[in-house]
């Protein structure tokens, strides 16, 4: 496993990182996933990513437990506030009101004392972003939380906001939770130039575009049984999206690429995002051992000039780069 400082700041993190959306508290049993936990952190991983909002809060509970008992220096813990979680009208958003009742909520079930690196999970159109990030910056100097950042922000909101920060004195964003993939590519044109002249490292999730770029799913042919696509708890709804016959044929002409570079088509999916200087991390999902052991050969691995062309040759034109698909909706709608 190598590692790479987050943004500007002075904390490393690994470039594997373990996230928990789909999977702890809904997708897989709790013994299982502590499993594979315990797997990443063994084989290197000490970056651990999940939310308040995952599995309807049970993933951070089965974070904490799978990280209890070991040493709370050696792994950074990552979580985010925005989404609902619960039924109330406060139970959401960016509201000075629901980010401290919710990172206190989330310290609690992921038995810790403070959490590394907190992130708005959204833009919130309705709460004041000045109140937003002064509720952020007093959990900072509060001790509860090291640094802070933020996902799915187009360029503009990231603008604004740190206009406000510098301002006002405040803790500055050290990080960008992306969806980024050799199909996703959104961020590349407007936030990725701006993050880099500011000091933001990506986080970026689904490398492997919610498994697609596995190759697992094939033309033609009905998904595997038990994978993601066919599971309605563990995000179908989203894969589908990639599902067209031309994107799987595209994806199948990965694989003497990644055969050439000694990978896995999935390998050569993480480690091409890992490719951009700017992405400090690429969140991994796993729902047994093996996975998490193959996935995470993908650090360290650098793929030269021609095999980078000839990535982009076999997708074509089928990857995303419009910045404007970075869009955050209403959570209180």
């Amino acid at each position: 496993m190598e590692y790479r400082r987050l943004g500007s700041s002075g904390m490393y993190v690994s470039e594997i990182a373990y996230g928990n959306w789909i999977t702890h508290g809904s997708q897989v049993e709790s013994e299982a996933a502590i499993k594979c936990v315990r797997t990443a952190y063994d084989l290197g991983v000490t970056t651990f990513d999940t939310a308040d909002v995952y599995a309807g809060t049970k993933a951070e509970s089965v974070l904490g437990r799978a990280l209890k008992g070991i040493r709370r220096e050696s792994y950074e813990l990552f979580t985010k506030v925005y989404w609902p979680t619960g039924p109330g009208k406060n139970d959401r958003g960016l509201s000075r009101k629901h980010i401290i009742e919710s990172c206190n909520a989330s310290l609690k079930r992921l038995n810790t004392d403070h959490i590394d690196l907190y992130q708005m999970h959204r833009f919130d159109y309705e709460t004041p972003l000045e109140e937003s990030l002064s509720a952020f910056d007093d959990l900072i100097r509060s001790g509860k939380v090291h640094y802070i950042g933020f996902s799915e922000w187009n360029a503009e909101q990231i603008s604004q906001a740190l206009k406000i920060q510098d301002a006002k004195g405040y803790n500055r964003f050290v990080s960008s939770q992306p969806q980024y993939s050799a199909l996703w590519r959104v961020i590349e044109s407007e936030v990725v130039p701006l993050s880099k002249k500011e000091g933001i490292g990506q986080i970026v999730w689904s490398p492997m575009a919610q498994g697609v770029l596995t190759g697992k799913y094939l033309p033609g042919k009905k998904p595997p049984t038990g994978s993601r696509a066919t599971d309605k708890k563990s995000g179908a709804g989203m894969i589908s999206n990639w599902l067209r016959e031309e994107v799987l044929t595209a994806v199948q002409n990965l694989a003497p690429i990644a055969k050439d570079a000694d990978l896995t088509i999935g390998q050569l999916a993480i480690a091409w995002v890992l490719q951009n200087p700017n992405v400090s991390s690429a969140i991994m999902g796993a729902t047994k051992p093996s996975q998490v052991k193959e996935n995470v050969k993908a650090s360290g691995v650098k793929l030269s000039t021609d095999q980078m062309k000839a990535i982009d040759k076999a997708l074509g034109s089928l990857p995303n780069t419009d910045p404007s698909a970075t869009k955050s909706p209403n959570p209180r709608a």
